[in-house]
């Protein structure tokens, strides 16, 4: 079936901006069997050097600062936590995979929702089976501008899309203390098929630049996104030999090993990515009065009513 241009942007609701096909294998067909004696992988995977210091993106330079400064730091100033990492070094949002794994245990074969909640995307990371859906919704009443990009060494970046998913006219406007107890409002569906060695995507609004979300398209069930303190665990897996690929998206090109899996067994792994360095980013927070909220020439309240960040 051809798609016509609205479903082709649809289609694409994340969009690639890293590359990933030199540590991958090539798609393929995968097939759901019963797995007899499956084993386990688990593990943590920690961030090695020290942790960058969050993004900081001035409100009053893009739209709707009073509603999307709901989460600041209470200076006007919204931060990005892009690296989230616990007190032993455990690196929350890193992606494990399996490559290799040819059949096994069946997907999970909800669809994956991204919501605009509070000028920001949640979640962060998002898996997505390569063909399949992802639905994006806002739950704010602001307009928000979702951007895909796609990008390989060989071709370098490009704009794939540019489509408005608009306000939330169920939220009650005007309240700045209002919660999101309201139904979505109308979303954007649509499956994603992805171009021939690209595997990771990068959505970000057009007029909140502090908001971005990164998905991954795999070819199999045996993924993993760690947790707060930096874990995983894979399931049921066939035993055999796989390609472990571990990747965050801002500590570069991640890692890859080869492991063996055990029938009945569990393999444990420990993985370090290592953390960017030197001026990774030319969003910080500065204390320079010609950005201040005096700068704009009238009144203008930022309160973090949801979050007081630090």
């Amino acid at each position: 079936m051809k798609l016509n241009t609205t479903q082709k942007v649809h289609t694409l609701a994340v969009a690639a901006l890293m590359w990933l096909g030199h540590m991958v294998s090539p798609a393929g067909a995968y097939d759901v069997i019963d797995v007899q004696h499956g084993g386990t992988l688990d593990g943590t995977v920690t961030l090695a050097g020290a942790i960058p210091e969050p993004k900081g993106f001035n409100l009053i330079t893009f739209p709707d600062p009073t509603y999307c400064g709901r989460i600041s730091n209470g200076k006007g100033w919204r931060l990005l936590r892009d690296f989230i990492v616990a007190p032993a070094g455990g690196l929350k949002n890193a992606i494990v995979t399996l490559e290799g794994a040819e059949s096994g245990k069946p997907f999970d074969m909800s669809v994956p929702l991204i919501e605009a909640r509070d000028c920001m995307f949640q979640p962060w990371i998002t898996i997505v089976r390569n063909g399949h859906a992802v639905e994006v919704v806002n739950m704010d009443p602001v307009m928000h501008d979702i951007q895909g990009y796609e990008t390989s060494p060989e071709a370098g970046a490009r704009v794939l899309f540019n489509t408005p998913l608009i306000l939330n006219h169920q939220h009650q406007r005007g309240n700045m203390r209002a919660v999101h107890n309201h139904a979505p409002g109308k979303s954007l569906v649509g499956p994603i098929y992805l171009n021939k060695g690209r595997r990771t995507f990068y959505m970000q609004c057009g007029f909140h630049a502090y908001m971005e979300s990164w998905a991954m398209a795999v070819n199999n069930p045996y993924y993993a996104v760690t947790d707060e303190q930096g874990a995983f665990r894979i399931e049921n897996i066939p035993p055999g030999t796989y390609q472990m690929v571990v990747w965050h998206p801002q500590a570069g090109p991640g890692a890859t090993r080869t492991i063996t899996i055990s029938p009945d067994g569990t393999t444990t792994e420990q993985v370090a990515l290592q953390a960017p360095k030197g001026n990774r980013t030319s969003y910080k927070v500065m204390d320079n009065p010609r950005f201040g909220l005096e700068s704009l020439g009238h009144p203008v309240e930022i309160e973090p009513l949801v979050e007081h960040q630090h």
